[in-house]
């Protein structure tokens, strides 16, 4: 029995979906008539309705209602005016009732094929506080692979449309390809219309677009539906191990650094769902990816720069790696730029400096550091002799 595809097959038919079996049948490689005998399984037992109860003629009411995170005492406020005559605590037990059978549907783990699923979540708003004291809000996107469990984290400081789809692309790269079909849970960024109990959730145009040229499906989740246990769990952890670096670091630069190591840190760990690692797993699953569009297609939803702010080093910090700018910037956010093996460092627009990658830890151009010398330490020496003592700096760095 393929469970893949009756777990698919079972949860169109709880959404009200009539799949086309041939297009399913092409996504999960097999005969379309495996789809068509597993969409109709048990759909001989049809019981008829009748309306025994006060509470019948409402309950897709109540159902629509939960799911917009009302409360039942509102609900039932809401029924009772349009004709509902029973008490309160039937209406109560039966969104208890509601409620019990989501959380249990929240537990099924949908398995799917390779290269065929990927599930998006943010935590929002999450507050952790560096050394000095200082808050920082910041929001964690997150994009599992549903074969693998591989995932891609990132730091991001909103969660706008820009933002997300400049994500994505990172972990389509990340992933060395990308996946058939996506599911949200009808975030604005992605829907104008959220999916109901009635009508099908209706795609934001620019971010169709987005999904076409990407070349992946949009599957837009009922609120309050969670598709995988999984997907909840992984973002659960991923926070958690968060929460630990409060007062641990002193700067953004440094906060976005540990949630690259994080992120490499879930993919070589052991899984509970699979038994293995998804960095092992993934070397199959990459295999099933779409490749990726071109570098033009990409580089047009980048539309995000990578900003840093200057420290009282007069240095930023990428890859675990610090640059140096000169000292007017010091405090200013400026944005940074990968490309050729070169890192660009700009300003308004206007690009301040550059430098080659490097694997060094300190990356100071001669000039910055006599700045920084001349404004503090030897601002009382001579030219020379600053840059005398800049250069032994220099091959000091060079040396460490």
């Amino acid at each position: 029995m393929r469970k893949d595809i009756y777990e698919r097959m079972k949860l169109m038919k709880q959404e009200g979906i009539k799949p086309n079996f041939a297009e399913v049948a092409r996504k999960y490689d097999c005969d379309y008539r495996t789809v068509k005998r597993y969409y109709e399984r048990d759909s001989d037992i049809k019981p008829k309705r009748e309306y025994q109860s006060k509470l019948d003629p409402f309950r897709q009411v109540i159902q629509d209602k939960l799911e917009l995170g009302c409360g039942a005492y509102a609900i039932y406020k809401f029924i009772e005016k349009k004709g509902f005559q029973g008490k309160y605590t039937i209406v109560k037990d039966y969104c208890r009732k509601i409620k019990k059978e989501q959380i249990q549907k929240a537990t099924i783990r949908f398995e799917t094929n390779p290269g065929l699923q990927a599930q998006v979540d943010w935590k929002e708003e999450l507050t952790l506080i560096s050394r000095q004291g200082e808050m920082f809000t910041i929001n964690i996107f997150l994009i599992l692979l549903g074969y693998s469990r591989k995932k891609y984290i990132s730091l991001t400081l909103s969660r706008n449309q820009d933002v997300l789809m400049n994500a994505m692309v990172d972990a389509f790269k990340y992933f060395e390809g990308v996946p058939k079909e996506i599911i949200f849970d009808n975030m604005k960024t992605v829907v104008d219309r959220s999916k109901t109990q009635y009508e099908k959730a209706v795609i934001n145009e620019k971010f169709y677009q987005f999904s076409k040229d990407m070349g992946f499906e949009v599957w837009a989740c009922r609120p309050y539906r969670p598709q995988t246990k999984g997907k909840v769990e992984a973002l659960a952890r991923t926070v958690d191990r968060l929460n630990v670096y409060n007062n641990e670091f002193d700067s953004l630069e440094e906060l976005d650094e540990i949630v690259r190591e994080l992120r490499e840190d879930l993919n070589t760990e052991i899984s509970q769902a699979t038994g293995k690692a998804p960095n092992e797993l993934w070397m199959k699953e990459k295999e099933y990816l779409h490749p990726l569009p071109t570098k033009d297609i990409l580089d047009s939803y980048l539309t995000i720069p990578l900003t840093r702010k200057v420290s009282k080093e007069s240095m930023i910090v990428y890859n675990k790696r610090k640059y140096s700018l000169p000292v007017n910037y010091i405090g200013k956010t400026v944005d940074i730029k990968e490309e050729n093996g070169k890192l660009y460092i700009f300003y308004q627009q206007t690009e301040v400096t550059s430098f080659e990658l490097s694997e060094k830890k300190y990356n100071y151009k001669i000039e910055h550091m006599k700045e920084i010398l001349r404004s503090d330490v030897m601002k009382y020496k001579d030219d020379d002799e600053i840059e005398n003592f800049a250069k032994r700096q220099l091959q000091l760095y060079d040396n460490l």
